[in-house]
């Protein structure tokens, strides 16, 4: 049972009351009771209507992260290995399974808790205080509920070590939560085999939302001129390489990404007509204009160029800039595939961004879809928490004439 109710203010609450998980610190009217930060709470409106149960912290401006809307829900052993077990049946239904993204934090109801599948091996990323000491519970729940299934994990690590730990008060950490094992894991997405680095990798190691828009790439690219650009360890790139691509150049500035690329390109036979290069893809695209080079697919997949509402007058600079160079060498009838993995951008800027790239390139776009994260990023409608934070976009381009 919990210690302390907390009451909002009058007029506030607005974004939980219509399907929200985030309560702020301004919007609290009155904590009665003893709590300390992490301990679950009773939430209740200025009138004393019952709102549901959910973790506290007051290190954090997101006070309060709802875990059960249910008056007389009882966050116990069985609760969590309810919402565990919805988690996992949700994702048998939508998605393959053999690396996948089983937690997804407020889109599971588990508020800042993420769990990747890689093959046998787990890697969690816990962002808040309360989530955090419920993750061992959470963490035996699913690997018996896996092993139901035939599925023993062999390894867990923990990814524990973004910067918005700092914001709960927490320590940002990383390591083994089980055994030792060799972090290098080899995984199969889309027919393409790939080594991910659990342990040094972005995040938590690969990036699995975009899993079917690699896949929807692949059918433009055959026998075709590529461009991946921000290939990071050569996913898309080897989707168009394994789809039988012509040739496809891979552009990131990393060098370890650019390593892990050639390394993944040679595990799938590919290293003869996938090859990749390490250079600021800012600077590149105008050399390659300049060279009179086009492609017959263009992929433009960029890190986040902003994070915060403050940046985005600037991320928007960045994204026309990125797409008018793309699409500059893009070849007349040929296609290009872009997105932006910012929540903070929105689909109605972003394609405002493109529209104008576009017309700066004195090029018609046709669309040929609009796509989101994969399914087991779920995205929680009325909860701005899980919006689309991805938006991928396929055009077929085509000169002004």
């Amino acid at each position: 049972m919990e210690s302390a109710t907390v009451r909002i203010k009058k007029g506030e609450g607005r974004a939980l009351k219509a399907g929200g998980l985030w309560i702020y610190d301004n919007e609290i009217d009155i904590i009665n009771g003893e709590f300390k930060n992490g301990d679950m709470v009773f939430i209740e409106d200025y009138d004393g209507y019952p709102l549901g149960h959910g973790f506290i912290n007051t290190n954090s401006k997101i006070i309060i992260r709802m875990m059960s809307r249910k008056k007389d829900a009882i966050i116990d052993e069985a609760f969590i290995e309810m919402r565990v077990r919805n988690a996992w049946d949700y994702r048998k239904r939508t998605v393959d399974t053999s690396s996948c993204r089983i937690l997804f934090g407020e889109a599971d109801f588990l508020p800042g808790l993420i769990i990747d599948k890689f093959s046998d091996v787990l890697v969690v990323e816990s962002l808040a205080l309360g989530i955090d000491q419920m993750k061992s519970l959470i963490l035996d729940k699913l690997t018996m509920i896996l092993k139901e299934d035939g599925i023993i994990i062999r390894g867990i690590y923990e990814r524990s070590d973004a910067k918005v730990r700092l914001q709960e008060g927490m320590e940002r950490i990383k390591g083994f939560l089980s055994e030792p094992f060799d972090p290098k894991v080899e995984i199969v997405e889309n027919g393409v085999r790939y080594y991910v680095n659990v342990e040094d990798g972005q995040k938590t190691g690969f990036f699995l939302d975009q899993k079917y828009n690699r896949l929807a790439i692949g059918r433009l690219c055959k026998g075709k001129r590529v461009l991946d650009c921000f290939t990071h360890t050569g996913s898309f790139a080897l989707n168009a390489g394994i789809a039988g691509a012509k040739e496809v150049l891979g552009v990131d500035a990393s060098e370890l990404g650019i390593s892990q690329a050639r390394e993944n390109a040679a595990l799938n036979d590919l290293s003869d007509q996938v090859t990749f290069q390490c250079a600021d893809v800012f600077d590149l695209l105008p050399e390659l204009e300049k060279n009179g080079e086009t492609f017959d697919v263009v992929i433009l997949d960029p890190p986040a160029f902003t994070k915060s509402r403050n940046s985005v007058k600037n991320a928007v600079k960045g994204y026309r800039e990125i797409n008018l160079r793309g699409l500059k060498l893009v070849k007349d009838g040929g296609y290009l595939a872009t997105c932006s993995c910012s929540h903070f951008m929105t689909p109605d800027l972003f394609s405002k961004t493109i529209r104008e790239a576009a017309k700066s390139a004195h090029k018609r776009l046709r669309q040929v879809e609009f796509r989101t994260q994969s399914a087991d990023h779920p995205i929680l409608w009325s909860g701005d928490e899980t919006s689309y934070y991805l938006k991928f976009y396929i055009f077929q381009v085509c000169d002004e004439k």
